[in-house]
């Protein structure tokens, strides 16, 4: 097996890289994804392919996207054409619509996605591949236990904020395992954890206007200890809140996604700014 810790690779900074190096951790989070031969699979950022090459053994072929130029010599000298399809270039600027269809023949989304998310932008990447749900199967990715904390948090918590609320109204969420930071090279600071994004179907969704409601959550938690009175007095009056039967007088972390919903709905309905 390809020494990953000896590699005489130098992590890089702006890349935000940490290198998976734990072979019972590798294990563990592909037998998480359980990729089945043929299955369509892009892989974020493959680094040292610590789960490239299990993942290409499972598959017969993986598609990879990767910034680093040196990591994408590497991975043309290891693998064959047949193995692997590099996509050279920015993740958060791919895109993951172009890899396929909306549906297989049977009906079912085809594309899956894992990698192991670079701490300092895994936020908008987040954001990002939400856009591609309609032609993704699901997701799994390995991130900072913090923000996997944020993803699946319920309405109430600390954690619960508009990234909670934007992904779970467009996915399932789960948070499958953790990881400690001795199982990379080099060893970052945080605990990681593993998360599997399964997107909801289309009749499931409800907002009539998704732009509105990504406003109407930012708004609600851009001033996280003033309440919705004041955070969304551009899209809601007194009269909008009684008619939707939420209190103004609560703070944004205590309305679930489907109240949300109900807000972006009653607005979009309703047009204009509040009455």
């Amino acid at each position: 097996m390809h020494d990953l810790e000896t590699d005489g690779h130098r992590a890089r900074k702006r890349f935000g890289q940490n290198f998976l190096s734990d072979p019972n951790i590798i294990r563990k989070i592909i037998d998480g994804i359980r990729p089945q031969p043929g299955e369509l699979m892009v892989e974020i950022g493959p680094g040292l392919g610590a789960m490239t090459a299990p993942l290409i053994e499972r598959l017969g072929h993986l598609h990879v996207v990767e910034i680093d130029r040196d990591l994408i010599e590497r991975l043309h000298e290891r693998y064959t054409p047949a193995q692997i399809t590099v996509h050279e270039g920015d993740a958060l600027k791919f895109d993951f619509g172009s890899l396929c269809g909306t549906e297989d023949a049977g009906g079912e989304r085809t594309l899956r996605i894992v990698g192991n998310l670079p701490y300092n932008i895994s936020t908008p990447i987040l954001f990002h591949l939400a856009a591609f749900a309609d032609k993704v199967k699901d997701m799994t990715f390995m991130l900072q236990k913090e923000v996997v904390m944020r993803m699946v948090a319920e309405p109430g918590t600390e954690e619960y904020g508009r990234l909670s609320v934007m992904l779970q109204y467009r996915f399932r969420m789960g948070r499958l395992f953790d990881v400690p930071p001795g199982a990379f090279r080099p060893a970052p600071k945080v605990m990681s954890s593993i998360v599997r994004m399964a997107p909801l179907p289309k009749d499931q969704l409800g907002a009539k206007d998704e732009a509105l409601l990504g406003r109407i959550v930012t708004a609600a938690f851009g001033q996280r200890r003033k309440t919705l009175k004041n955070t969304l007095r551009d899209f809601m009056g007194d009269a909008d809140f009684e008619v939707v039967g939420i209190d103004p007088g609560l703070r944004g972390e205590k309305l679930s996604v489907e109240q949300y919903v109900a807000i972006a709905n009653h607005c979009s309905a309703r047009g204009g700014d509040a009455q």
